[in-house]
């Protein structure tokens, strides 16, 4: 039955809406003394718990420190009152009714205050806050020196009643302290006047003064609770980028090693079929150079999933990868491709040599399913700033413009190819026309410092 605290409604009345509202001074003139926000303060020095949101470690210590003097204040000032009363008047059987009253009130006092442990309905809290108020106004008027136990319920008053109520609350105490003192002495001094006045003026100011601290509290701890939203956000974001551009990675990696070698493979095979019955020796051939796609094929899925460089880099540098796979498109398709570099070959970094061979690998590939093309040159340039690889065909040709992926999934080609060279900080340009065969350029600065995971690529 302690003083039940209106954190809690406050609380729910911000996570509604009413956040700025919580935090206004009320319109009412003798309101503005109190600010809304105190009540949720200093229920908070009340309370131990009772499920509100966490307080910093810190804040927690001075609230428990400052909850623990006021009873302690409360307490001392009753025994000492009591002591007094008891030492001071004659031993009458009023002197055992005021001490009763004395110990009824403590323990009144001490179950609200164990009660604060638990969440305590409102109107509970009310009735007790009325039994201490009223046990108090008896042993005031039994004695003098109870008078005094005014000032900490000013901070019960204030914590328990709303607004208007709370600061006429402390008016009626300090009005019973300073009547209570003139009827026990029979007379009315100044002094009996302005102590209890500066004792209710002092405790609404510290009311005040905290609730400016607490409100500075509440912001830090809003703010601190955004930061961390949005890092967790940002971490958030990151990790949904991070997860796209590693399925893009995968989307090219896979279109052009697996794609593509599983493309070569069904060319061979369809060769070799057309050739039989008539021309065993030739099928006999695109069977081994299918058998041979195919491992070249499980070579790189290993790699891939490894995530190392490609079998055709592994042990060789880029102008011999290109080298090889020119001798395999002239061997397999019956194209007329060739190598030629211009330019001092220089050491590339890792993700140039993947990217610029997985680009010539694309090219050849869709020169030997769609061109037509009876001769295809690759063209590798070091030309001081940047490197670049030109795949030029004299085949069909196409429109560039008219390139879309298909619901089967193939079209993907360039599109994927302009964004593996895009990463690399290069470019990509297509020249085609139907009839006039196709050139596909790549440039890549050499300048530009590549990055770890641009390494990997």
């Amino acid at each position: 039955m302690c003083f039940q605290p209106r954190r809690a409604q406050d609380h729910r009345h911000r996570v509604n809406g009413a956040s700025s509202g919580a935090a206004r001074w009320s319109e009412n003139s003798i309101e503005r003394l109190i600010p809304i926000h105190a009540r949720a303060s200093y229920a908070a020095v009340m309370r131990y718990s009772g499920g509100w949101a966490a307080e910093p470690p810190e804040v927690t210590t001075v609230l428990r420190v400052l909850r623990l003097l006021l009873h302690a204040c409360f307490l001392f000032l009753l025994g000492v009152a009591t002591a007094r009363y008891l030492f001071g008047s004659p031993g009458q059987w009023t002197q055992w009714t005021v001490v009763c009253g004395a110990i009824l009130l403590g323990a009144v006092y001490c179950s609200g205050a164990m009660a604060a442990r638990h969440d305590v309905h409102r109107t509970r809290s009310l009735v007790w806050l009325a039994a201490v108020t009223v046990l108090w106004a008896l042993l005031a008027w039994a004695d003098s020196d109870f008078v005094w136990l005014a000032f900490p319920l000013y901070f019960l008053h204030l914590n328990l009643l709303r607004g208007v109520h709370s600061v006429m609350a402390v008016v009626v105490i300090t009005a019973t302290v300073v009547l209570g003192q003139a009827l026990h002495t029979g007379d009315l001094t100044a002094g009996m006047v302005l102590g209890p006045v500066l004792g209710a003026v002092f405790a609404v100011a510290i009311a005040i003064g905290y609730t400016a601290l607490h409100r500075e509290s509440e912001r830090r701890r809003e703010l601190i609770e955004t930061l961390t939203r949005t890092r967790d956000e940002l971490a958030e974001s990151q990790r949904r980028t991070g997860v796209l551009d590693e399925r893009e990675r995968l989307a090219r990696e896979i279109h052009d090693t697996l794609a593509q070698g599983l493309s070569s493979i069904v060319l061979l095979l369809r060769s070799a079929e057309n050739a039989l019955p008539g021309d065993p020796d030739l099928a006999t051939t695109r069977i081994a150079e299918a058998r041979e796609s195919a491992s070249t094929n499980l070579a790189e899925a290993r790699g891939f999933v490894r995530d190392l460089a490609p079998p055709s880099l592994t042990g060789a540098d880029l102008p011999e990868a290109l080298h090889r796979l020119c001798a395999k498109v002239a061997r397999t398709d019956g194209i007329d491709c060739t190598l030629r570099t211009d330019g001092v070959p220089t050491e590339l970094p890792s993700g140039y040599e993947v990217a610029l061979l997985r680009a010539a690998q694309a090219s050849l590939a869709n020169v030997s399913a769609h061109a037509r093309a009876t001769t295809a040159v690759v063209t590798l340039g070091y030309l001081g700033g940047e490197v670049t690889l030109d795949v030029y065909d004299d085949g069909a040709g196409f429109v560039p413009e008219e390139i879309h992926t298909r619901a089967d999934g193939s079209g993907y080609g360039i599109a994927a190819l302009r964004e593996r060279v895009a990463a690399l900080g290069g470019g990509l340009h297509v020249e085609s026309a139907p009839g006039e065969g196709t050139a596909i350029a790549v440039r890549l600065p050499l300048a530009r410092e590549t990055t770890p995971t641009e390494e990997g690529r």
